[in-house]
């Protein structure tokens, strides 16, 4: 069904389009708002990513993975629409960071879903480099070459990343404490 979909798609079929659009929109939204800083550019990574398979639609190979396909995309275009933004955004002082020792590594206690839920939380840059080097495995050379940092940079933010994950899992372990004592 999918691989016809994509044939029809091809060939310029609307409605073929609009399904295969359909189809594919949750997944594209999950991976969309782990990179994102709400639902609204979650939408706008969807929908310029949408824009690139379509036109890009002749150069997937039926061999491969369309998910995959599309997955790689999705990163690519949130690396972009980051890039682009960034001049809004602050970088941060990774002298500081550079100072700060690593804690025991409580995040490998918590689910993947417990991480989702929480690195939304993080600033722009961490979520990013946390999200391609520890859920979709990039190396730090790859992700140093992605965002045009230093590859000791992509580490100090991770480590960063890390520590604020810690902090804030710290935070809901209080709050779920206090919580339990009444």
């Amino acid at each position: 069904m999918e691989k016809h979909l994509i044939q029809k798609a091809k060939t310029g079929d609307k409605k073929s389009i609009e399904l295969l659009y359909k189809q594919f929109y949750g997944y594209a939204m999950s991976v969309a708002l782990r990179y994102s800083n709400s639902r609204e550019e979650a939408c706008e990574i969807i929908n310029d990513s949408f824009m690139k398979v379509f036109e890009k639609l002749d150069h997937y190979d039926p061999q491969n993975s369309f998910k995959g396909w599309l997955r790689r995309i999705l990163i690519n275009t949130s690396i972009d629409y980051y890039r682009k933004n960034i001049k809004h955004t602050a970088l941060m002082d990774i002298e500081k960071a550079n100072a700060e020792t690593m804690e025991a590594d409580v995040i490998d206690q918590l689910s993947a879903e417990d991480i989702l839920e929480i690195l939304r939380g993080l600033p722009e840059i961490l979520r990013i480099i946390f999200n391609l080097y520890e859920i979709e495995g990039y190396s730090h050379n790859e992700i140093s070459e992605q965002l045009s940092i230093p590859s000791s940079t992509s580490r100090t933010y991770l480590a960063r990343a890390k520590k604020k994950l810690r902090e804030k899992i710290q935070e809901l372990n209080q709050i779920k404490d206090a919580g339990a004592i009444r």
